[in-house]
């Protein structure tokens, strides 16, 4: 089938007929899997084929209650995974360097090639596939589900089966609003009009504001996702500012629960003081490993005093 064709037609499957992919179509995928592009060879994601049916169970559940999880015939769990190549490189006696941020793009962005290149060809072997980004749900509960060392986080899921339902593709906004010549163009009213009618069709009211709304304004399920997903990112070592492990959305949460529980905090080279009125609470290391362990000390989690 031509590539511009199937393109043109795609469209997210959520319903699947019970129906197992033969292991030679299944091969074929992981192929296209691993021949995504990589930046700079170092793969840094992995896929986790879920087969376990209770497994399967608890990733929907945590997922949003997601039936098309359960029915698919596979689903896969998309990682970024930058624990792989540190121990790769300490497999030859060298040491990772300090990367967080960028370690996160690059992981996700792998992820998300590698996701999409088993998605599309998917789609030209004739089966169906929709994507869960509802694993980020709950992304703490999901680290514990699944046991995943720091330096591997989830992504993004993705079903996979043979479609029982059919329907047009879903709308996207006008080219000239995505593809931009030589310079980003601010947007005038009319374009922004103009995004509204062309996806009117994604919603069943015919109102596309109700859908970016409930997901993307105040109050919505992004911002909901916000915390713990920060949370999630600093226990699994993303965050340059929190040590690995943190329960801390951020630095600044860190520093509002300091400061909720003392008069004052007092960062010095090496080290950070909580101080309360008759007592201080001293921690060492960069700022927001000090003040985590001058925090643990005042809460009493760990001995030592000052």
């Amino acid at each position: 089938m031509d590539l511009l064709q199937i393109l043109s037609q795609r469209r997210s499957v959520r319903r699947y007929k019970p129906i197992p992919i033969p292991e030679e179509d299944l091969d074929r995928l992981l192929l296209a899997l691993q021949r995504a592009p990589t930046d700079a060879s170092a793969q840094l994601y992995s896929a986790l084929r879920v087969k376990d049916r209770d497994l399967r169970e608890a990733i929907a559940r945590l997922s949003g209650d997601q039936e098309h999880v359960r029915q698919a015939a596979e689903f896969f769990l998309f990682l970024a995974d930058v624990h792989r190549l540190e121990r790769l490189l300490a497999h030859r006696r060298e040491r990772m360097a300090s990367w967080p941020k960028a370690a996160l793009h690059f992981a996700v962005l792998d992820a998300g090639l590698a996701a999409a290149y088993l998605a599309l060809t998917a789609e030209a072997m004739g089966y169906g596939i929709c994507f869960i980004g509802g694993v980020l749900n709950e992304p703490e509960a999901l680290l514990d589900l699944l046991r995943l060392p720091p330096g591997v986080f989830p992504v993004v899921g993705l079903t996979l089966g043979v479609p029982d339902e059919e329907g047009p593709p879903r709308p996207r906004l006008p080219r000239h609003l995505v593809v931009h010549e030589d310079a980003y163009r601010s947007y005038g009213e009319e374009d922004l009009e103009a995004a509204y009618r062309a996806m009117a069709p994604y919603s069943r009211s015919g109102d596309w504001g109700r859908v970016l709304r409930r997901y993307f304004a105040q109050g919505g399920t992004m911002e909901a996702r916000e915390a713990p997903y920060g949370r999630a990112l600093a226990r699994q070592g993303f965050d340059p500012d929190l040590p690995p492990g943190s329960p801390f959305y951020s630095l600044g949460g860190l520093l509002e629960a300091a400061l909720a529980e003392a008069r004052g905090v007092l960062f010095r080279p090496g080290e950070a003081w909580l101080e309360r009125e008759a007592e201080a609470f001293r921690g060492e290391g960069r700022p927001g490993e000090a003040l985590l362990e001058a925090l643990r000390k005042a809460r009493g989690e760990v001995p030592g005093w000052p």
